[in-house]
């Protein structure tokens, strides 16, 4: 078994005017440039035989071969990793594929130009991408869906309303008040703040404190309650960052400095998908608690102690379910990049982002011990990876997926088209029409689930200043009726 190692990573972030703004292609290039450089030999590029990207909001069949074209990458591999698969599963697959000598090395890019595409839209000036009609050697896809129709349609796409809901759950487990639960999360995310603030790669630059995240205002205005807009990943950025992967016996060919060099230990991740309001629990899952469990054991029977950390931080639910998992306490830092609403949250590039961040954490520091976290879909999926100086043990990952599915189970939907339900969850936005909504996840007299909706404005008033999850209400089709 040879020992995979990380020996390049470049990270790039534009801010500035339109026409000083570069498309993803381009900045995924630069990213890539910047790794190869940070290698400290650019013979590596002769090495590399898989160029692997997450699917970014753009429109590129195949980044990865005009990438590999402009760097002098001969005959690489190109793959493109649809949305919905965990971006550490990338990193995984080149980990276990280096051990086992399938490939020498892997280059790993992705980004987003989703700022430079809002500005074109302000300005009224056309935002042109690339055409690359050439489609990659395979596209690695997901399964399944991740919402039934009865969530989209009263939901829509957007992931926000989704992990409101769970969020609203987790505040029921964990018996906090309304205003209690909104001190909580917007005091979390003012510490993330002020890492963001000191990360030169950050997306905001400038501290929040808690009262600028928790107030709705004109600049933090609501986005599903309880979450404002600063609660929530901001993805609308210019950033792009690479990672090449290979052997230690290759990075000793190379001659790549030990100051270079950091390994991946141990990672697991689940794939288990169940919808959102299927979920046995809303504040819990089954395979994240699995996969954390691998984690633990690793460090447990090596005597790793993990001592920085990235939580996966697109809303706040996803740090304190990460956080409960890892059984970290509250002055437990939980992000070196400053977390996706502040930091940035290019779409589905994220992990890739805080992993070259960690990376150059442990580089500075040899005696930290990194472990990142990562998201896919509604809270759906799940990964953790740990990271350190020294390869301390062999690499090894493991998919708790089938063990997951085995231990918890979907549960039906109803079809009662009248009768009582209690409140599992809810939150409350305003819909396409303007009007404000409350959108409830249900249990019915069957322990069946439903989706109920009201429009009425007391009831919206009285669910955004008391607790409703726990309660029993009377429904009529998919309204509320008291």
């Amino acid at each position: 078994m040879r020992i995979p190692v990380v020996i390049g990573i470049g990270s790039i972030q534009q801010k500035g005017s339109f026409d000083e703004l570069d498309e993803a292609l381009v900045l995924m290039d630069k990213a890539t440039k910047a790794a190869i450089f940070d290698s400290t030999n650019n013979s590596i590029v002769d090495y590399i035989d898989r160029v692997q990207v997450p699917k970014g909001y753009w429109k590129y069949r195949d980044p990865g071969k005009w990438i590999a074209e402009r760097n002098s990458i001969q005959s690489a591999v190109t793959s493109v990793t649809k949305i919905g698969v965990l971006q550490q599963n990338l990193i995984n697959s080149a980990c276990d594929d280096i051990a086992h000598g399938k490939i020498e090395a892997s280059l790993i890019v992705g980004g987003e130009a989703r700022y430079k595409k809002i500005l074109a839209l302000k300005e009224n000036k056309e935002f042109i991408e690339t055409e690359l009609n050439i489609n990659p050697d395979f596209y690695v896809k997901a399964t399944d869906e991740l919402q039934t129709k009865e969530e989209q349609d009263e939901l829509g796409l957007m992931a926000v309303g989704y992990y409101a809901i769970l969020e609203t759950a987790y505040r029921k487990k964990n018996r906090l008040s309304l205003e209690e639960h909104r001190e909580k999360i917007s005091h979390m995310y003012a510490e993330f703040s002020e890492i963001a603030a000191k990360n030169p790669d950050g997306w905001i630059d400038s501290m929040k404190s808690a009262e600028d995240i928790k107030q709705v205002s004109k600049e933090n205005p609501l986005q599903a309650l309880p979450y404002n807009k600063l609660h929530c990943t901001s993805w609308n950025v210019n950033q792009a960052s690479a990672m090449i992967l290979c052997s230690e016996d290759l990075a000793d060919k190379l001659g790549i400095p030990k100051n270079k060099r950091v390994y991946p230990l141990a990672s697991s991740e689940t794939n288990h998908m169940i919808a959102p309001i299927q979920r046995p629990k809303l504040s819990e899952s089954t395979g994240l608690d699995l996969a954390a469990n691998f984690i633990k054991n690793i460090c447990d029977e090596h005597k790793i102690q993990p001592n920085i950390y990235d939580l996966y931080s697109c809303f706040p639910i996803a740090v304190q379910m990460f956080a409960d998992s890892l059984n970290l306490g509250s002055e437990d830092v939980k992000t070196v990049t400053g977390g996706m609403p502040f930091a940035g949250g290019p779409l589905n590039n994220y992990m890739i982002h805080s992993t070259v961040k960690m990376v150059s954490e442990i580089r500075n520091n040899h005696s930290n011990i990194g472990l990142v976290t990562g998201v896919s879909g509604m809270m759906t999926k799940q990964a953790f990876a740990l990271w350190a100086k020294e390869p301390l043990i062999q690499f090894t990952s493991k998919d708790v997926t089938k063990e997951a599915a085995l231990i918890e189970n979907p549960v039906q939907m109803s079809k009662q088209t009248d009768g009582k339900a209690v409140i599992l969850g809810y939150t409350i936005f305003k819909d396409e029409d303007k009007d404000m909504k409350v959108v409830i996840y249900g249990e019915d007299s069957q322990n069946k689930r439903k989706v109920l909706i009201s429009k009425d404005k007391e009831i919206i008033k009285n669910m955004g200043e008391e607790e409703w999850v726990g309660k029993q209400i009377v429904f009529k089709g998919k309204y509320l009726v008291s």
